[in-house]
């Protein structure tokens, strides 16, 4: 059987659509990723077919748009749509063509949830079944406030249900034109918010991050999987630098530092606001630089600058993680079973923050425009020192490494598409 699992967006959307890849590959499926052509080399790194499709996020994040929206529209739901739709109108397009495309000789389709009207429409014009992954609750609930609503307290069933709906009705606005223009060039009916609600609420959705962090909402229906994360341990052969080696020995575990694609319009003022909030709590770190360019002029001697390591091998070895509320780097941090301090820019990032405060596992999170060094000096102070916090963040990333979130999503594909095997497939209705 053909499965084709189509993402796009930063690294922490591509990653957890890898692992299912892998893990799908080894239970006997065919399978091929189609992402954004900067992610081949990864993809390819997995022993995954790969399929290019429009839509650079790392570059549209690091342009001046890109820097500016997170500054200014990211915050604001409203504000978003605009934001967004000028963001991805060059690539939208190509993007989906080239999701149609990957999926021409498809038995299935996993479509990463918030591209799903994208992909009900392929499924829909190729008479294909279609399920969803999603990294971050797209579904609303009672349970908690959406992810990037703008207020992250929990006042209620009520509110947190009318937020769910609003961010779902935010989300559906970024995408609409550019979803119905591709319907009407495979010559289907436009799609309504209402009918595309629907659908997902029926679709069978791979919840990717663990019960301990998310427990299944009795709210959500059965078509809701929450099966744990899906870690990609593939750099097992990664081996340090003598220098970080030596770094990590010379003493007490440091604080990692770190903001992926996220670094705003002024990353080297934060870099510096960041080894000033090391100094004033007298802690060691290592301050990653990653996608956003993140540079410091002068560093101290108690602090190391890296281009890249593998959060999996680096991040059981820190005494704490500061880093922007990502998902992808949230669940490696989680999994490390260290406190996290999370600095969030926009999306999704103020949710994980105080999914993470609300569980005790770490300090409040700080919100970008609220960040001095004073307060993210205390906030690694208390991750540092405050020990039932740490043993919390030590008994969660216990139970998070005792899951097996891809094993499970394998099982749940299995029963809905069919058991892989050679020839015509099969697969339910």
């Amino acid at each position: 059987m053909k499965l084709t699992i189509f993402a796009a967006g930063s690294q922490g959307d591509i990653q957890p659509c890898a692992a299912l890849g892998k893990g799908l590959q080894q239970a006997g499926y065919t399978v091929r990723l189609a992402a954004p052509d900067n992610f081949a080399g990864f993809v390819q790194q997995q022993g995954l077919d790969f399929f290019p499709v429009g839509g650079d996020v790392q570059a549209i994040m690091a342009s001046d748009t890109g820097r500016n929206f997170m500054e200014t529209s990211g915050a604001n739901p409203i504000k978003s749509i605009r934001a967004i739709r000028t963001m991805i109108a060059p690539v939208a397009m190509k993007m989906a063509q080239d999701a149609y495309a990957a999926c021409a000789d498809a038995d299935a389709l996993i479509c990463l949830g918030v591209f799903g009207a994208f992909g009900q429409s392929i499924s829909e014009a190729l008479h294909i079944p279609v399920m969803n992954i999603e990294p971050t609750p797209l579904i609303p609930t009672r349970a908690f406030p959406a992810p990037s609503w703008f207020l992250q307290k929990n006042l209620g069933g009520l509110h947190n249900a009318f937020s769910g709906w609003a961010m779902f009705q935010v989300v559906w606005m970024w995408y609409r034109p550019f979803v119905n223009d591709f319907r009407k060039q495979l010559g289907l009916a436009p799609l309504t918010a209402a009918r595309y609600l629907r659908t997902l609420r029926t679709t069978p959705m791979l919840g990717a991050y663990s019960p301990a962090i998310i427990p299944h909402p009795a709210d959500w229906g059965d078509n809701v999987h929450v099966t744990g994360y899906f870690f990609l341990d593939g750099q097992t052969d990664w081996q340090p630098s003598p220098e970080l080696t030596a770094f990590l020995e010379a003493g007490d575990p440091p604080v990692y530092i770190g903001f992926g694609s996220m670094s705003g319009s002024n990353p080297d003022e934060r870099a510096e606001l960041m080894l000033a909030a090391l100094a004033k709590s007298g802690q060691r770190g290592i301050l990653l630089t990653g996608w956003g360019g993140m540079q410091a002029k002068q560093v101290p001697a108690d602090v190391l600058v890296l281009d890249a390591a593998p959060h999996n091998w680096l991040f059981p070895r820190m005494a704490a993680v500061v880093h922007h509320g990502g998902a992808g780097t949230t669940a490696e941090g989680l999994r490390a079973g260290v406190p996290g301090i999370i600095l969030p820019f926009i999306f999704d990032q103020p949710f994980w923050g105080e999914r993470i405060r609300s569980l005790g596992l770490g300090p409040r999170p700080i919100p970008q425009k609220k960040l001095t060094a004073d307060a993210l000096a205390e906030a690694i102070d208390m991750a540092v020192t405050d020990n039932a916090m740490r043993e919390r963040a030590r008994a969660c990333g216990e139970r998070i490494r005792a899951e097996d979130g891809v094993g499970r999503a394998v099982a749940i594909v299995k029963r809905t598409f069919g058991e892989p095997f050679a020839g015509e497939s099969e697969v339910e209705a």
